[in-house]
């Protein structure tokens, strides 16, 4: 699904910033896959929003035939579909280390 034209803010409450990242984890159930979506924020709460998301994802269940890749962060772009954004895995990696 494209970026619609108008501004995405930060799913924080009380956050007024513009969403520049989107916490997804690949789905499929061997047919078809999209990103599940965690959350969209801004830059300063990406650090809660991943920590959050991946905590959210340890517990999901899935049935026979689903796979759920590991949460990720996504650079969020206007008229960009959800399979063409940039996935940031070296900034991944950087919360990881610093957050767990």
């Amino acid at each position: 699904m494209p970026m619609p034209p108008y501004p995405i803010y930060c799913y924080t409450p009380g956050c007024k910033n513009e969403a520049v990242y989107k916490i997804a984890a690949r789905w499929s159930d061997g047919r078809q896959s999209e990103l599940k979506t965690y959350g969209v924020c801004c830059e300063a709460c990406l650090p809660t929003w991943f920590k959050r998301s991946r905590q959210k994802q340890m517990q999901c269940r899935l049935t026979s035939g689903e796979t759920l890749e590991p949460a990720g962060i996504y650079h969020m772009e206007h008229g960009q579909r959800d399979r063409t954004l940039s996935r940031m895995t070296e900034l991944e990696e950087t919360l990881r280390k610093g957050g767990e």
